[in-house]
């Protein structure tokens, strides 16, 4: 497999089931959809975090958060531990990045030779009121359902260059091939709100026909109830609003998947598609309404849940595979592709998507953790064969089958049915981390951000906002 350009393209707030390869029947989404349907669809992929600056940390570094310590989005990649691009770039290959990464600076080495049009977080300290995890009351969240229907957004026009600048970069890849296979990263902002939508795509769909909300189930655990307080969206909507947000976002999908066909395009006429490898993506999901929350933040399968599809070059159609996997065996995978090696000091718990039979094994546990702003406690999910445990260090937790009950209705921690899947789940997160140890670490190193930055008092005399601004 190896010695293959390797291309990662990577949105951002992608809900997995809004694409039409993952059974969603009004998606339009069929640049996507032909991706998966040429090489490997992932079914029950999840991000290593459900908000954007971890989770891309760990797609970096191929570490769980509890190992890279970038516990939120104020506490950002800064150039180590190592990622796979510093692997690349130390052994000649070219790495570039083009678009939204969601590190500390360009000033940092990230590991790639070359950031065209990056995105890091806001000044370099990231949403430093999110560390104010005991506060419930520092974010409006009315804009949100402001910013929906057709029009166009500093999102979208960022989105656009970003697609410009990599075909170029492509064409003069083919033009002048380096020695070496080269890694591309090229990051997209949608759709992630705001959720303004160009018309030609906001058209696609009728708000009249968007899927119901799942009710808000778990409204009783204390800290479901605290983060619906903390991050209020969805008061704000009427049931037409609503349906106009839904359509936009469905729109914004279309709009990505039409920014993933010009690159495909593009490939194919220039001939990199005989010797490139795609990786398609997200950083996390979009909860959409779903049990009354918006955005990400929490463990249910819309926000942890990603997309996941390795195509191109090299792979072969396999059909969907079902073993759960993580974004952070992208760090693996990539190395790989390029025929790259890390001299066996990679992350343990990373596993190559492509050759490795542990991470296809379909008993294999994969983590996901939350440690950000309204969650007074961590949350820490392990996914095991139709098993999810989602544990609130002193909190109840959650236990879901999602063969029974892939909507996540029913929690099953008191069924005494359940007690067995409970205890391998436990056993199996207790081979990882201790949720408790993890939880005071994380508390800890916060307490200690925001000493850094001032005190408490500071920080709320800082701007707040709602979504990095596109300047940064």
């Amino acid at each position: 497999m190896g010695h293959r350009n390797v291309l990662v393209i990577l949105t951002d707030e992608l809900r997995r089931d809004s694409l039409g390869c993952y059974g969603n029947p009004i998606a339009k989404t069929p640049n996507i959809d032909k991706l998966a349907a040429d090489g490997i669809q992932f079914d029950n992929a999840y991000t290593a975090s459900p908000i954007c600056v971890p989770a891309r940390a760990s797609i970096a570094t191929g570490l769980y958060v509890h190992e890279t310590a970038c516990w939120s989005n104020a506490q950002p990649y800064t150039g180590t531990p190592k990622s796979w691009g510093h692997v690349l770039k130390s052994a000649g290959h070219e790495v570039v990045s083009v678009g939204k990464l969601h590190f500390r600076d360009t000033a940092d080495d990230n590991g790639f030779s070359q950031e065209l049009m990056p995105l890091h977080v806001k000044g370099g300290k990231g949403w430093v009121h999110g560390l104010l995890r005991e506060r419930l009351d520092l974010f409006d969240g009315s804009g949100f359902a402001k910013d929906i229907g057709p029009g166009e957004d500093a999102y979208t026009v960022y989105d656009r260059a970003v697609c410009d600048t990599a075909t170029d970069w492509l064409r003069e890849k083919a033009a002048d091939p380096p020695e070496k296979p080269w890694a591309a990263f090229v990051s997209f902002l949608r759709p992630h709100y705001p959720m303004t939508c160009p018309p030609e795509f906001y058209n696609l769909y009728d708000p009249a026909q968007m899927p119901a909300s799942l009710p808000a189930t778990g409204a009783d655990h204390p800290i479901l109830a605290e983060m619906r307080v903390a991050m209020d969206y969805d008061s704000h909507f009427t049931e037409e609003t609503r349906a106009i947000a839904k359509a936009s976002y469905y729109g914004l999908c279309s709009f990505v998947d039409a920014m993933l066909g010009r690159l495909m395009a593009v490939l194919a006429e220039i001939g990199l598609d005989e010797d490139t490898t795609i990786i398609f993506s997200s950083d996390h999901g979009e909860c959409l309404g779903d049990r009354g929350f918006w955005t990400k933040m929490v463990m249910y399968e819309e926000a942890a849940a990603v997309p996941l599809i390795v195509s191109g070059a090299g792979v072969l159609a396999t059909g969907p595979v079902t073993a759960p996997v993580s974004l952070v065996d992208l760090y693996p995978s990539i190395l790989e592709i390029a025929g790259a090696d890390d001299g066996g000091a990679g992350p343990q718990h990373a596993r190559s998507l492509l050759t490795s039979d542990s991470a296809l094994d379909p008993d294999r546990a994969i983590l996901s953790e939350y440690h950000d702003w309204g969650a007074r406690t961590g949350m820490f999910m392990l996914r095991w064969r139709q098993w999810k445990l989602v544990v609130y260090p002193g909190f109840a937790s959650q236990l879901f089958n999602l063969e029974a009950d892939p909507q996540e209705l029913r929690n099953l921690i008191d069924d005494p049915a359940a007690a067995e899947g409970l205890a391998v789940c436990q056993e199996r997160l207790a081979d990882i981390l201790d949720p408790d140890a993890v939880n005071a670490r994380a508390l800890g190193d916060q307490e200690t951000r925001i000493a850094e930055l001032g005190g408490r008092a500071a920080i709320l005399a800082m701007q707040n906002y709602d979504h990095t601004p596109v300047e940064g």
